[in-house]
C-alpha cells in the first residue's frame, strides 16, 4: 500500500515538474509589445509573418495604449518592446534610467498625420498653419466654435472636433506642431484611440474637422478628404511624394520601435528584432506608411546588432524631421548614451 502511495506520489510529481518546465519554457518565448495605434499596424503584420516563420513555437502579444501609455509599460519594464509614433521624452528616459531600463531606438517608417474633413466640406480644403492653431490652441475652448471665426469667409456653422487621445503620440506630435508645445490643447473635442472610429465619425458629420494617421485616411479616401496644408510655402497634400521629399511639414514625422536591451538578449526578442528590421522595407509599404531607404535599415541593423543604446532625441520631439535629417542625425558614429 505504501509503495502504491509512493508511486502515484512520484508520478504526480514527475508530472508537475514536467507541466511546470514546460510552462516556464512557454513563459520565456512570450514578446510583449504595446505602444502606439500608429505603428500597431506594421508590428503586428510582422508578429504574424514572424510566428508563421518560427512554426508559431514563440507567441507575442502586441496591445495598444498609445505612445504615452506603451513607454510608462516600458520603463517598468512589463514590456520588452514599445511602439512610439514619436521619440522617447526626457521624464520617460528618467523613469526609464530609475529603474534601469536601457533601450535601443529604431526608427520604423515615417508618417503623415492627416487632418481629415467631410467631403461635403467645400471651404476648408486648405488651411494654413494659423488657422489650424487657432482652432486647437487651448484658448479656443469654448470660444472657438463655428467655422466663420476661423476665415469670416466661412459659414457660420458649428465645427465638430475629432482626434487621437491625450495618450498618443499622434496627439503629442500634432499639438506641438500646430500649438508649439506638445500635449497643450483645447480639451472639448471627441477623442478616441481607434482611427478607424474618428474616420467614421468624421464621415458622419459635415461640420467635422479631426487628425489621424495617414494609413486609416489612405484606407478611407471613400468616406473623408484630407486637408492640404499651407506652411507658409503653399498648400500641401500628404502623400508618399510629399512626406519623401519634406514638402509636408510640420506634420510628417518618424515612427520607433524601442527594444529593452535586456530583453534583446532572448534569441526569440533577438530574432525577432532583426526580422522586423530586415522586411521593414516591405511592411511598411504594405500597411500604408512611408518607408525609409534601404541603408537607414542598414543602419538600425547594425545600432541593433553592437547594442547602441540610448536616444538620438535628446528627449525632445522630432518637429519637422525629414526622412534625410533623420537619416543623418540617426547615422552619427555614437548616440548620446542616458
Amino acid at each position: 500500500m505504501f509503495r502504491q502511495r509512493l508511486t502515484q506520489l512520484n508520478t504526480i510529481i514527475a508530472i508537475w515538474l514536467l507541466m511546470s518546465g514546460t510552462s516556464s519554457i512557454h513563459a520565456q518565448s512570450v514578446i510583449r509589445i504595446d505602444g502606439s495605434s500608429t505603428v500597431y499596424p506594421i508590428t503586428k503584420t510582422m508578429v504574424d509573418k514572424f510566428e508563421t516563420a518560427k512554426k508559431n513555437i514563440v507567441e507575442t502579444s502586441v496591445n495598444i495604449s498609445g505612445s504615452s501609455g506603451g513607454f510608462r509599460k516600458f520603463c517598468r519594464g512589463e514590456i520588452d518592446i514599445v511602439n512610439a509614433s514619436r521619440p522617447i521624452l526626457k521624464h520617460e528616459i528618467k523613469e526609464c534610467n530609475n529603474a534601469r531600463v536601457r533601450y535601443i531606438e529604431i526608427p520604423v517608417a515615417f508618417d503623415a498625420i492627416t487632418v481629415a474633413i467631410n467631403p461635403a466640406n467645400s471651404w476648408a480644403k486648405t488651411m494654413t498653419m494659423a488657422e489650424l492653431k487657432k482652432i486647437w490652441e487651448p484658448a479656443a475652448q469654448g470660444r472657438i466654435t463655428r467655422w466663420n471665426q476661423i476665415n469670416s469667409m466661412w459659414p457660420d456653422e458649428s465645427i465638430k472636433l475629432f482626434g487621437a487621445d491625450i495618450d498618443s503620440g499622434t496627439y503629442d506630435y500634432f499639438t506641438e506642431a500646430i500649438i508649439g508645445k506638445a500635449r497643450s490643447s483645447r480639451t472639448d473635442f471627441t477623442q478616441s484611440k481607434n482611427h478607424a472610429a474618428l474616420i467614421d465619425a468624421i464621415a458622419a458629420e459635415k461640420n467635422a474637422l479631426g487628425f489621424v494617421n495617414f494609413a486609416y485616411y489612405d484606407e478611407n479616401q471613400d468616406k473623408v478628404a484630407a486637408v492640404a496644408i499651407n506652411n507658409g510655402t503653399g498648400a500641401v497634400l500628404p502623400s508618399a511624394e510629399t512626406v519623401e521629399d519634406g514638402d509636408y511639414q510640420p506634420l510628417s514625422r518618424p515612427i520607433f520601435i524601442y527594444v529593452n536591451i535586456q530583453a534583446a538578449e532572448k534569441p526569440e526578442v533577438k530574432e525577432f528584432v532583426e526580422f522586423y528590421i530586415k522586411n521593414a522595407l516591405l511592411i511598411v509599404k504594405e500597411v500604408k506608411l512611408f518607408s525609409l531607404p534601404p541603408r537607414a535599415y542598414a543602419t538600425m541593423l547594425e545600432h541593433f546588432n553592437k547594442k547602441r543604446a540610448g536616444t538620438v532625441f535628446d528627449g525632445v520631439s522630432a518637429v519637422g524631421l525629414t526622412i534625410d535629417d533623420l537619416i543623418r542625425r540617426e547615422g552619427r558614429l555614437e548616440f548620446e548614451h542616458h
